[in-house]
This record gives C-alpha cells, sequence and structure tokens, in this order.
C-alpha cells in the first residue's frame, strides 16, 4: 500500500476508483450512477497534477486506487495563493490513517507551491470528515445551509479552512 502522485497510466483505475467511492457513500457530490466518466476530462485532472500546478495524490494497493486528495489551486492572480479540496477513501481503507497522511503530503506541497489558504466543505453530518479536517489543521467559518439534497434530506455543509502561515 502507498501513497504516490498521479500520473498519466493511472486514468482507468482513477475512474473506477470514483464510481467505487460513488457507491459506498453519500458523503461524496456524486451519486451512484450520476458521475459522467468524462476520459478526457479525467486525464486533463490528471496532467495538471503531472505536470506540477495541482496536486493529486492517490493511495494505491494491489494494483488498484483505493483513495485520492486533489488540491486544485485557484487560477486567476487574487485566488492562486490559494487551493480548494476534495478527498476520498473506499470504505476498506477508512480508519488506517490514510487520510492523515494525505493531509501532511498537502501541508508540504502547499509550503512548496506558495499556497496560503487551504479550503473545503464537508458535510455536517459527515463527523469522521471533519475531525480528521479539525485535526489537520482546518477551521469550520461558515454554514452553506440546504447545500445538497442527499436521499431525499436537504443537507448543510460546513465552510472549512487552513491558512498556512
Amino acid at each position: 500500500m502507498q501513497i504516490r502522485n498521479v500520473n498519466q497510466n493511472d486514468t482507468d483505475n482513477f475512474i473506477d476508483m470514483q464510481l467505487r467511492l460513488d457507491r459506498e457513500t453519500d458523503f461524496m457530490m456524486y451519486e451512484p450512477g450520476e458521475r459522467k466518466t468524462d476520459r478526457d476530462g479525467v486525464e486533463n485532472l490528471l496532467r495538471s497534477a503531472e505536470e506540477g500546478g495541482n496536486l493529486l495524490l492517490v493511495l494505491e494497493d494491489k494494483d488498484k486506487l483505493w483513495g485520492f486528495l486533489s488540491a486544485q489551486r485557484g487560477n486567476p492572480n487574487r485566488i492562486r495563493h490559494s487551493a480548494y479540496i476534495v478527498t476520498g477513501i473506499c470504505k476498506d481503507y477508512r480508519r488506517m490513517g490514510i487520510g492523515k497522511a494525505f493531509f501532511q503530503e498537502l501541508d508540504k506541497w502547499a509550503v512548496l507551491n506558495q499556497i496560503k489558504r487551504l479550503e473545503l466543505t464537508v458535510m455536517c453530518a459527515n463527523e469522521a470528515a471533519v475531525s480528521l479536517y479539525e485535526k489537520s489543521g482546518f477551521v469550520k467559518e461558515g454554514i452553506k445551509k440546504n447545500s445538497m439534497l442527499v436521499n431525499g434530506q436537504l443537507t448543510d455543509e460546513f465552510y472549512m479552512a487552513k491558512l498556512m502561515e
């Protein structure tokens, strides 16, 4: 089992992991079967990370991907110092310290790339993720009320951020 930077050879495996995550949890953006498996879009995402502008870490085990952390930095100059974080870990690999390891690597990348602000949103009900983010130095900045409709229920999200020194 290893955490590593993504590469172009990971396209199909990355798509499979995203679809698996959609089936396994209600805490990701897409419902099962909703995600469009846009191979070109995934290839562009992987390329932008491989070329160094953004970060995309993956968890690999047994020749499959089981988790990821993505940090997409802002493009306009006024927000180039910030990065938006998305992460997901498949159920069989949760509570093994992988999330903590992802966020430690994120911090290293942020320092090297002069990122001053890391930000994300998380469903308020996702207590495990909120705990991980708080332990990683993120703080709640506000609540995005009724931001998602999950299983017929309106769901709030926390805005969270970490300011880098």
